[in-house]
């Protein structure tokens, strides 16, 4: 039997990621790279990249889902679906018995409530970058440290340093002070874990909070701010093996179902007018 592939890319603000399954569901390619600012072009590099690792070429790719932030801008996507909806779809297919899951990406913080497999309600951060992977970037720079460290170091930290902005341009001010006072470093990365965990759940208060509470996006690579989420929540937090893939997982899900329903309805695929070419015009 030959199998049918489907494919979700999620462009976002400064990460895109795509995913390839197959007609079981069973992950075939995944690639993730940085957003830069040429979005059209980078689509069609990462698709190209998760065909070579698939082994497979476009046209054997039945349906594609586009989703995040640059999503209107994929041209070879069938279909564009928002992220809200995808993510809960993706962490739905890895973890059946979520009910609450905290995305923490580049620019912003979302809450997703979550019933058998759906979006039923959701809380986001406002448009300010506070608690989220470029506040943790700024901070890190502060430091003199490299982002992908600010988790284990933070880890080692006897004494959690409060601090008191979550804006990013004072937070950093109040970072420099503590540590032109000789603070160590993982004691202030550790108060900044805490705070950022405290307006997360502050955030996420009105969702009704119940198990299986997941941690997904960018940030939840960070080992410190996954103990600061522990200790502000109270109880268990579960992390995908690939925490930034979700998105694009689910929009590949959402492209199989579409398929599966049209033919079992013996209709048409209703899809967008798929060309990769058009994709390439930058180069």
């Amino acid at each position: 039997m030959v199998s049918i592939y489907f494919s979700g890319i999620d462009l976002g603000s400064t990460m895109t990621k795509v995913v390839i399954i197959d007609d079981n569901d069973k992950i075939c390619a995944s690639i993730i790279k940085h957003t830069d600012a040429e979005h059209r072009r980078l689509a069609n590099i990462v698709m190209m990249e998760a065909l070579e690792q698939a082994g497979l070429s476009f046209n054997e790719i039945s349906y594609i889902v586009a989703t995040g932030y640059g999503r209107m801008i994929v041209p070879f996507a069938d279909r564009q679906i928002t992220e809200l909806n995808c993510h809960s779809r993706g962490l739905s297919q890895l973890f059946p018995n979520v009910r609450l899951a905290i995305d923490i990406g580049g620019q912003d913080a979302k809450g997703l409530q979550i019933q058998n497999g759906k979006l039923v309600d959701f809380v986001m951060s406002d448009k300010c970058a506070a608690g989220t992977g470029r506040y943790l970037e700024v901070i890190a720079q502060a430091l003199g440290i490299a982002i992908d460290e600010l988790g284990t170091i933070s880890l080692k930290s006897t004494r959690k340093i409060p601090i008191s902005s979550t804006c990013t341009v004072f937070a950093r001010q109040e970072v420099v002070s503590h540590l032109s006072r000789g603070v160590p470093a993982e004691d202030i990365i550790a108060g900044v874990h805490d705070a950022i965990a405290s307006m997360v759940v502050r955030m996420i208060g009105r969702l009704k909070i119940e198990p299986d509470v997941l941690f997904t996006g960018g940030v939840a690579k960070n080992s410190g701010m996954v103990k600061a989420l522990k200790e502000k929540l109270g109880g268990e937090l579960f992390i995908p093996e690939q925490p930034m893939l979700s998105g694009a997982l689910g929009g590949a899900l959402f492209g199989k179902e579409i398929v599966m329903k049209a033919l079992s309805q013996n209709k048409p695929v209703p899809r967008g007018e798929r060309c990769l070419e058009k994709a390439t015009f930058f180069q």
